[in-house]
């Protein structure tokens, strides 16, 4: 994306990318982008993958037209991201922050460039307290890198990126780790792998006890759908 591009935030259908550029402020466009993307996702004729494209951090300030109503309805649009019955795989090539970080945080499989680096951007003498600053906090709270960036806008390079497992690869070669990406993943899809990934998130909340039933009832459904195929 170049320094002249007005277009920051476009799904294409054709590809299953949504493409964003994290150097501009919250707008509504970018929130339709996204929920464009999941519909897309959510078909269950045409959905097999969504590939999110991001890039650069703030350059500006928040524009007036942000609202708590708009950041409301971005919150919901990246929840709705997390929770896709299909894989989700970002591509993070250079410095990222702002939409382009809470992006990437939300994607099941997140692949960065030599070049990255996950920024939280400092405005009026703070960082944005969005829900991105809660998804480092849940997991990676006690790192340092972590802290520094939370309270400081520090940023997070992409080796120690990896290392605290934010993201999951650092490749040169981009296209060839998500083509490898998109292999691995190629037959997991359906209402069962949203499922499996809220299981993974409550994990960290839930108690044995009550996290019990759920995977009871996942369990039975996948022995359901066994025995249907086997009587095929």
């Amino acid at each position: 994306m170049t320094e002249a591009s007005t277009t920051y935030a476009t799904f294409d259908h054709a590809t299953a990318t949504l493409t964003v550029d994290g150097r501009l402020p919250l707008s509504s466009a970018t929130v339709d982008a996204v929920t464009r993307a999941c519909d897309s996702a959510e078909d269950e004729r045409t959905a097999h993958r969504l590939t999110i494209r991001v890039s650069g951090v703030p350059v500006m300030r928040q524009a007036d037209g942000v609202t708590v109503s708009l950041v409301s309805k971005w919150e919901r649009a990246l929840r709705r991201l997390e929770r896709l019955p299909t894989p989700t795989i970002a591509v993070a090539e250079g410095p990222c922050g702002g939409l382009a970080l809470d992006l990437l945080f939300c994607a099941d499989h997140r692949i960065a460039n030599g070049a990255a680096s996950l920024v939280m951007a400092v405005e009026n003498g703070a960082t944005w307290p969005g829900m991105t600053l809660y998804r480092l906090g849940r997991s990676h709270a006690g790192a340092a890198a972590v802290r520094r960036a939370v309270l400081f806008g520090t940023p997070i390079g992409a080796r120690e990126a990896l290392a605290l497992q934010l993201v999951d690869v650092l490749a040169d070669d981009v296209e060839g780790a998500l083509a490898a990406a998109v292999g691995s993943t190629a037959s997991v899809r359906g209402a069962e792998l949203a499922i499996r990934r809220q299981l993974l998130f409550d994990a960290a909340t839930t108690s044995f006890e009550e996290a019990l039933g759920a995977h009871l009832a996942a369990c039975d459904r996948a022995l359901l759908k066994t025995s249907a195929e086997a009587a095929v």
